[in-house]
């Protein structure tokens, strides 16, 4: 029987999104200057991890956070896979939160109850999310058994994840902390 597969989940490092407490979603937010050190910090802690594949987000705050890791380790390629996207907020990205109380009441209304199968138009429900990240997971597992496997993705694929691994319900707001370049195993 091989080894089972290693991962090592990683948020991607500090937008101006994030400092401004905007829906970002699937828009392609570049890291702010916080956030490429933050990548930059990472790089160095994990330098001498033993790993066998880097995958990303292929959103650019995702990639940015991955790529001084790839820098110093030469030998590995990063392979991008929307899969490991945010959720979509469809009408509510980009905007913070006072904003979308008013300018999409019905919309906000629908993301606050967070209810497993409402979604904002054009976004995707926590259902619909968290099957998107299972299939994804369970993708990544099969292609890389027995590998250590970084991944650099985004917080909500992250809450996803912990709902999952602690058996918790898609509806209600998350429970955890995950911090910009947070490492979890």
């Amino acid at each position: 029987m091989p080894a089972p597969t290693e991962l090592l989940l990683i948020r991607h490092g500090e937008t101006d999104h994030n400092r401004q407490g905007r829906f970002q979603g699937q828009v392609d937010v570049p890291l702010n200057s916080t956030g490429l050190a933050q990548a930059e910090r990472l790089a160095r802690r994990l330098h001498h991890e033993p790993l066998d594949v880097l995958v990303s987000s292929d959103l650019s705050r995702a990639r940015g956070t991955a790529e001084p890791l790839r820098a110093l380790r030469g030998g590995l390629d990063l392979a991008t896979d929307a899969a490991w996207r945010e959720q979509a907020f469809g009408v509510l990205e980009g905007l913070v939160v006072a904003e979308a109380r008013l300018a999409q009441p019905e919309a906000f209304a629908a993301w606050w109850a967070h209810t497993p199968d409402g979604a904002p138009p054009g976004g995707e429900s926590p259902r619909a999310f968290h099957a998107r990240v299972s299939a994804a997971l369970q993708a990544l597992a099969q292609a890389h058994a027995g590998a250590r496997v970084a991944v650099f993705t985004h917080g909500g694929v992250l809450d996803m994840v912990w709902r999952s691994v602690h058996g918790l319900p898609l509806s209600g707001p998350r429970t955890c902390a995950l911090p910009n370049t947070g490492l979890n195993r």
